[in-house]
């Protein structure tokens, strides 16, 4: 079997590293990760990542923490670069060249972000992690990944969560919840379904990048979605 994307944006939280913990890095979830990415690296698709950095710092109210909305943005960004150099010291450790690229400057860490650079990284088979979201505050890691599609022309969004799905409500809370197949931009905008933030959500409509919401925890997932089974939710 062929697979049916050539180049993908693998759109991960940064809560999804933590396993059964509460709070870090869990080193044996980075590493599930790493070999289900090396999975479909070795069919020859071309793998791009951002992952968020809620399991380190997550965004809290200012007038709880006395820290202001832009400077908490920026150690969120901070925070999904320690988060993307975990993930990168995994693939690695499973054979697989890499690059990571950072919004904000930091040279020993990391390669600035630089759009011709990302592309020829990925024609050369390398996967790209791409930190520290956008690189200005107010605006998410959704929001990233949607705009970094966009600019490397990755045929799809593939938003790995811990459920299989969009549903008509949460079906962690409701036992009666359907799941959709596949649903229009439109309908999820008319239904105020929470699959990612609004500018996130629109980047991608105005730009025809479908999406694909799974999970991410079921082993082997990844692969087969790649590979054309009809796993998750498509939002076209």
């Amino acid at each position: 079997m062929q697979p049916i994307y050539k180049r993908i944006l693998l759109k991960l939280s940064g809560e999804s590293l933590m396993g059964e913990s509460n709070f870090g890095i869990d080193p044996n979830m980075v590493s599930r990760y790493a070999r289900e990415i090396k999975s479909v690296v070795d069919l020859g698709v071309q793998v791009a990542i951002v992952i968020g950095g809620g399991n380190i710092y997550r965004g809290m109210n200012e007038s709880e923490t006395g820290i202001e909305r832009a400077h908490g943005d920026y150690m969120g960004m901070l925070a999904t670069v320690i988060n993307a150099m975990a993930i990168q010291a995994m693939l690695e450790k499973q054979g697989m060249h890499t690059r990571l690229q950072s919004a904000i400057k930091m040279e020993q860490i990391a390669e600035p972000y630089i759009r011709r650079r990302a592309i020829r990284h990925l024609e050369k088979n390398r996967v790209v992690i791409f930190g520290a979201g956008t690189g200005n505050p107010y605006f998410t890691t959704d929001t990233a990944g949607s705009l970094r599609a966009v600019e490397i022309q990755a045929d799809v969004i593939l938003k790995g969560t811990r459920v299989n799905g969009i549903y008509t409500a949460d079906p962690e809370k409701d036992p009666t919840a359907q799941k959709y197949d596949t649903i229009s931009f439109k309908e999820c905008i008319d239904m105020n379904l929470k699959i990612m933030d609004m500018t996130a959500f629109t980047l991608c409509m105005e730009n025809n990048v479908p999406i694909i919401v799974f999970d991410m925890n079921e082993e082997g997932n990844l692969k087969r979605l790649i590979l054309g089974d009809k796993i998750g939710t498509l939002v076209q």
